[in-house]
């Protein structure tokens, strides 16, 4: 039986729309007044301070979205027909379809138990010579083992572009995610710790001539002129999302630092049956999400559902047991570990404006539920 006991969501933005609302009307109207409503100066200032955000020198570049980041990061390196990609298979979709808008092959590495993320362990023994790249995910704000990654590929010659959809604000032992490999792509999807009111990507690289090739790619292949020089798409950050994630990245440190504040007191009172999916050593979580592991998930849900309380699974079914990438030859058993974690993992609400008393009252529900 439901109580009338009110809903928590596992997210909800009107709350910090509504802090920010005459900010954000603000720089919408000043784009629609501009006169330049795309490529113009919004998007020039979000990639220059995204870029400062990381707290490295390089190059930012806005695209349409987090998938197209992805794929034109594979491109702009040279990945194409025939090259295999190291990725992971518990990872949203648009990881590889963007490998396959690149024309290469998803080769799926299986993932530490512990943390959820690919285990570098076992990466090196799916090099072979037809590998390209590899594409660590740095799952619900955690961070890869960057170092072991960029080892493995540094030995091979291999090119690493970095998922960052939800790991904006996590660093590795004081670094940016994003900053380690040689593109770092991003994704500001409404639900994402940076996210836009709408889709919105980007990619970083300190290699110049990689970001030309990026800009070129996602502006039909053309340079300064109207003249393409390469194939290439037609993906560019809106410049009216854009002055949103300029009013929005104000407040990114401040945003993360209430995610964390929220995961320390889902730390610190759910009790010690709940399993916790491990911080990687050395990381700063960002907290995209909060996940725990539960044996008999769906029961959990049920009990939380009957509060009132939502609950999300990041995700249930792995990628390459999906039909649309039959053709992979995927089977249960190839990836064990990740096919596990996929009957088990449980997001719990957590975004900046959650109240501590509606987390406590998360824990009070997951804690009598795994009981």
């Amino acid at each position: 039986m439901t109580t009338t006991t009110s809903a928590i969501p596992v997210f909800d933005y009107r709350v910090q729309h509504a802090a920010l609302k005459n900010e954000i009307l603000e720089a919408v109207i000043r784009v629609f007044d501009s006169g330049q409503l795309i490529l113009g100066p919004e998007v020039r200032a979000f990639e220059e301070g995204f870029v400062r955000y990381l707290g490295v020198d390089g190059y930012g570049i806005g695209v349409g979205n987090g998938t197209d980041a992805l794929a034109i990061a594979l491109g702009a390196l040279g990945i194409g027909i025939g090259d295999e990609v190291i990725t992971v298979a518990n990872t949203a979709i648009p990881t590889v379809s963007a490998i396959r808008m690149a024309g290469a092959v998803p080769v799926f590495c299986d993932v530490n138990p512990a943390t959820c993320l690919m285990d570098v362990d076992r990466l090196e023994g799916l090099v072979t010579n037809k590998t390209r790249a590899v594409v660590p995910v740095h799952l619900f704000g955690n961070v890869v083992d960057m170092d072991a990654v960029m080892d493995v590929a540094g030995r091979h010659g291999l090119e690493v572009v970095e998922d960052c959809a939800q790991s904006t604000g996590a660093t590795l032992r004081g670094r940016a995610t994003g900053t380690f490999g040689d593109v770092g792509c991003f994704s500001f999807y409404p639900t994402k710790n940076l996210g836009a009111y709408g889709d919105g990507g980007f990619c970083y690289t300190a290699r110049e001539s990689v970001a030309d090739t990026i800009r070129k790619i996602r502006f039909y292949g053309c340079g300064k002129t109207y003249y393409a020089e390469q194939e290439g798409l037609n993906s560019r950050l809106d410049e009216v999302q854009a002055a949103i994630l300029n009013v929005k990245l104000k407040y990114l440190k401040e945003h993360i630092e209430k995610r964390r504040a929220i995961a320390r007191l889902y730390e610190d009172h759910l009790e010690g049956a709940v399993e916790r999916v491990k911080t990687t050593t050395g990381a700063e979580h960002a907290y995209h999400l909060y996940v725990i592991k539960a044996d008999d998930r769906d029961g959990v849900m049920a009990q939380l559902k009957a509060q009132n309380i939502g609950a999300g699974i990041h995700y249930a079914t792995p990628v390459h047991l999906m039909s649309a990438y039959a053709f992979l030859h995927g089977k249960t058993g190839d990836l064990p570990v990740t096919e596990q974690l996929a009957g088990r993992v449980l997001t719990l609400p957590c975004f900046p404006e959650l109240a501590p008393e509606a987390v406590l009252r998360v824990c009070g529900a997951v804690n009598n539920a795994v009981e």
